[in-house]
């Protein structure tokens, strides 16, 4: 991650890199088939390409370009910085280049890295490649993922940037331990696919959020080890409960009421993947690449899966749902602005949210009852007032709205103070923010 242990968890792909192919200039078609061909001794076939294309999606679903892709640097040829609480860590080169990247895999090697968290020298990787997740992938989906990173990715040479952590810490063996203790067993057998029926759908939600899709890498609390606090539902409430990553909160996604998802219905939730926007909120942070990257493309079976599984998650809190209050708005229409913040809000915020906190749907997120405002962390609102935020650009949604950073005209205790005022106005029922959280924020952040 780009910041301590945030970064272990928002640049979570380590092992799978796999993306869209004309978006980033991969070989692809007949090529790739050609390839496939040449490398097992068999003529060409449909079966080639068809096993080719499943891969391409499921890398798409996994968002795997986000970890090996420095800034300004070519797809998956790794030298991404990752800031660590131990050291940078940079990621490696996955492109199927033989002399840097993972030309020389075998079908194994590339299994144990990605589900079992073990290099092809047989050291234990770094727990920002997220397999603890990943162990859930099934075989079938783990062969196409490998035929396409073999065959789908165009090769680059790229010498590995070596990590920078000081010996004691450098030792790989410690990294084995922990493997042992947090790391499940991989899956066996047949993954779950899309289907219409309730009951297959909703497993099929399950397998891609548990497993490739990593959600819990974000979404959830991590210990004192950067151990997940639960890798799936039965794992316990905290599981997509919510986790700050990058200095942002990643947003709780369980059923809750008031800071979950739990007034969201089916539509809403697919919409936000779709496009990265409804009428609830717009995605953010880390989350703005995984709909750019990742999730608008996704099949309309597979997004609804998803929905339903995240809607079957109960609420980790019982929670009455918030109640709208026009009295902050009106106070502010009347120029009553002796609340802390309220001026603050009316002379920044108000001309893009509105005084009624109600926004613009699809345009400028409400903030009257959004799950983000009255979150429990408020580290989402403190550094979206500080830096900004653009949505993401889809090909359903292609207008970007942007944000503007408001850290270089406000300082701390301003900014305390217009986010305590949003989160208690228009029924919001959220806890007060102090200066020195927001001090904190400001200088962790990269």
């Amino acid at each position: 991650m780009r910041n301590a242990l945030t970064k272990l968890r928002s640049r979570a792909a380590v092992a799978v890199a796999v993306t869209v192919a004309g978006a980033f200039g991969l070989v692809a078609g007949a090529s790739a088939i050609a390839s496939v061909a040449s490398s097992t001794g068999a003529s060409a076939s449909a079966d080639d390409a068809a096993l080719i294309k499943r891969g391409e999606y499921l890398a798409r679903v996994g968002d795997c370009v986000a970890c090996h892709t420095a800034k300004g640097g070519k797809p998956f040829a790794g030298g991404l910085p990752m800031h660590t609480p131990i050291g940078i860590v940079y990621s490696t080169n996955i492109t199927p280049d033989a002399a840097t990247g993972i030309g020389a895999y075998a079908y194994a090697d590339f299994d144990n890295a990605l589900r079992h968290g073990t290099s092809k020298a047989g050291y234990t990787l770094y727990p920002a490649m997220p397999y603890p997740s990943y162990a859930h992938i099934q075989p079938d989906d783990v062969k196409a993922l490998y035929a396409y990173f073999m065959h789908g990715v165009a090769p680059v040479y790229q010498p590995h940037i070596p990590n920078g952590i000081r010996w004691p810490l450098s030792m790989r063996w410690p990294l084995a331990l922990w493997r042992i203790a947090f790391a499940p067993d991989v899956a066996t057998g047949t993954n779950a696919q899309a289907a219409d029926g309730a009951a297959m759908s909703l497993e099929r939600g399950r397998y891609l959020v548990e497993g490739l899709g990593h959600c819990g890498a974000c979404h959830t609390s991590r210990g004192t080890l950067l151990q997940e606090h639960a890798l799936t539902d039965g794992g316990g409430l905290a599981f997509l409960q919510g986790g700050v990553v990058e200095q942002w909160f990643a947003n709780n996604l369980r059923d809750d009421r008031v800071d979950g998802l739990g007034e969201w219905s089916r539509e809403d939730i697919v919409a936000f993947l779709k496009t990265g926007r409804n009428t609830h909120s717009a995605a953010f942070g880390g989350m703005r690449d995984v709909v750019l990257d990742s999730t608008q493309y996704m099949s309309e079976p597979d997004l609804n899966s998803i929905a339903a599984y995240l809607q079957s998650l109960a609420p980790a809190r019982q929670q009455a749902a918030l109640v709208y209050s026009n009295k902050a708005a009106l106070a502010l229409h009347a120029g009553q602005t002796g609340v802390p913040g309220a001026r603050t809000f009316l002379d920044n915020c108000a001309a893009c949210h509105r005084s009624d906190g109600k926004g613009y749907d699809g345009v400028f997120p409400r903030l009257a009852l959004s799950s983000t405002v009255n979150a429990q962390d408020p580290t989402s609102l403190i550094s979206l007032v500080l830096h900004g935020a653009s949505m993401p650009g889809t090909h359903s949604a292609p207008t970007v709205f942007t944000m503007p950073a408001f850290g270089q005209r406000l300082n701390d205790q301003q900014v305390a103070e217009v986010v305590t005022f949003i989160r208690s106005a228009w029924g919001n029922q959220a806890s007060a923010v102090d200066a020195g959280t927001v001090q904190r924020i400001r200088k962790s952040s990269p």
